[in-house]
């Protein structure tokens, strides 16, 4: 074989390994799949879509994962997870939470990033903005809500700014949702909420 051949064939070769199975799949579910058994009304679900999003986890390697969330907020979570994945920031796993019930409890309890859930404000009769996919929760057991009284949500979180995964004020992250015109729940008065942001 000659030289050039040789070289072609190298750079098919480490062209195939970027490109190839190196993405791991956390979520690839259809629409219908993604939004079965909720109790949502059809006008809410004419109103979402399902995103692919791609993201470095834990593991350090590249996942693949799938929000649910309101068609107008789409392009936005898009940008945000380009800036997720450009600066390797660690995302557990990003999985529509038909896959635990529809239990928010066990989605963050599993660290699990969401978007979408038809369910109230904990507490309260009124509907979450997740009921609309305008809200999205990233990293629950890193950025867990912490009550007046000091109690964390979910109950085995840990809320460590040194972890990788974290989110602070200063936060790239926290400052794109922002900029964006979304609240951050770092910043609510009454408790603070560290993985959620919405869009109201």
């Amino acid at each position: 074989m000659n030289l050039v051949f040789l070289i072609v064939i190298y750079l098919l070769g480490i062209r195939y390994i970027a490109k190839g199975d190196e993405i791991i799949i956390d979520s690839d579910m259809s629409f219908d799949e993604a939004v079965r058994g909720t109790s949502a009304p059809k006008e809410i679900i004419d109103s979402l879509a399902l995103l692919d999003v791609t993201y470095y986890s834990t593991d350090g390697k590249l996942h693949k994962g799938q929000l649910i969330v309101h068609k107008a907020l789409a392009r936005e979570i898009e940008e945000i997870f380009e800036l997720i994945k450009q600066i390797k920031f660690p995302i557990a796993k990003v999985i529509p939470i038909v896959e635990y019930g529809w239990s928010d409890e066990k989605s963050m309890e599993e660290n699990n990033t969401s978007s979408f859930n038809y369910r109230t404000i904990a507490g309260t009769n009124r509907l979450s903005l997740h009921s609309y996919g305008k809200a999205i929760d990233i990293n629950p057991l890193f950025n867990p809500v912490i009550h007046n009284d000091g109690k964390l949500s979910p109950n085995k979180a840990r809320y460590d700014i040194s972890q990788p995964g974290t989110f602070t004020e200063e936060h790239p992250i926290v400052q794109k949702f922002i900029q964006l015109g979304w609240r951050w729940g770092g910043k609510f008065n009454q408790y603070k909420d560290y993985h959620h942001f919405d869009k109201p």
